[in-house]
């Protein structure tokens, strides 16, 4: 994978072709273990669901999750320019070092589940353009934060991913991709991200609506992520679509970490067919992205972090999964022991 060299819409498409789907005979397998589980049929069915997802995509008959990692891209964007952040374009650059120092809100959640955490720096201190009036960003710099996250799938060892980010200004680069994609109108994908007031709110909203006017006619999606989107969403698509390419799990965090799943749904939904949604967050627009991708959301908790957080408290959720159909006995194993 160049560095340099630009994503197509059909280069994934063609890498896809070649890259495994889930297993259904281990899916097959585990899912003949939870019709005969010791407990009433469909007592804990969400659970049962997300541990046959599991085992599909773990290609295994005893779903596990031993070692989930978070990767976090952390990136700068110009469209903070427009005053669409309760908070200054500094701040990234401040929470970066507090995921280096495991003293952010992920660290926490990530230690009590035990899970790791890597943040990845795709442009602090280096913001994207003001995708009002200009590309976020070249299709050089696209391409390398593409496959920067790419890479960084490559070098995990890990059964579950989280994929996260950090950008002041990104809830609106994600409210722009979201609406070039679903639109055309702005306004139910455009929410108060980190607590904006309702002028800051009506001026999100027409940042955003400017935005896709700029790139009306823009169809294929991967330009309009480079168009309007940021490094750190870029990067977010090209980690998810490698772990899909490596049967990895994943589970979905929130709005601005979804958009990206929402542009390789859009290349084609076999992209993000090893994709749960971890959460719903209380943006409006989130909503909107997972009932078009068809994913119901573990967790509905109202929150708006982001830093892969709503994500990381589902995987408790996960391991229980497993643990619900690899750790009770069957009807069969339990009433047949003494035979």
């Amino acid at each position: 994978m160049g560095t340099h060299t630009a994503p197509r819409s059909e280069d994934l498409i063609n890498e896809l072709q070649v890259a495994p789907s889930a297993d259904l005979e281990s899916r097959a397998a585990v899912q003949a273990r939870v019709d005969d589980i010791l407990r009433p049929v469909g007592a804990m069915a969400r659970f049962d669901e997300v541990a046959v997802w599991i085992a599909g995509w773990q290609r295994s008959t005893q779903p596990t999750v031993e070692t989930p990692t978070a990767i976090i891209f952390a990136a700068d964007h110009g469209v903070t320019a427009e005053g669409v952040s309760a908070y200054p374009a500094e701040v990234t650059g401040a929470m970066l070092a507090a995921f280096d120092a495991s003293k952010a809100s992920i660290s926490a959640l990530a230690a009590a589940a035990g899970a790791a955490v890597r943040a990845i720096d795709v442009g602090v201190g280096h913001p994207t353009g003001n995708l009002r009036i200009e590309p976020a960003m070249s299709a050089e710099r696209f391409a390398l934060a593409f496959n920067t996250g790419r890479e960084a799938v490559t070098e995990l060892d890990t059964d579950l991913l989280i994929v996260g980010e950090m950008g002041i200004g990104n809830t609106t680069a994600a409210a722009a991709v979201s609406a070039a994609i679903l639109g055309p109108d702005a306004s139910p994908f455009v929410g108060r991200g980190t607590g904006v007031d309702d002028d800051a709110l009506a001026n999100k909203a027409a940042v955003v609506s400017d935005a896709i006017a700029r790139i009306a006619g823009v169809t294929d999606p991967l330009e309009i992520l480079r168009e309007v989107g940021g490094a750190e969403l870029a990067a977010m698509a090209g980690a998810l679509f490698e772990a899909r390419l490596r049967s990895i799990p994943v589970l979905l965090d929130g709005y601005i970490a979804t958009s990206p799943a929402l542009v390789l749904h859009a290349i084609d939904p076999r992209l993000i067919d090893n994709c749960w949604a971890g959460h719903c967050s209380a943006e409006p627009g989130h909503r909107v992205v997972l009932d078009h991708l068809g994913r119901d959301p573990l967790l509905t908790l109202d929150m708006r972090l982001g830093e892969a957080s709503g994500a990381m408290a589902a995987v408790p959720l996960v391991k229980m999964a497993c643990a619900l159909v690899t750790d009770v006995a069957t009807f069969a194993e339990w009433f047949g022991q003494g035979e």
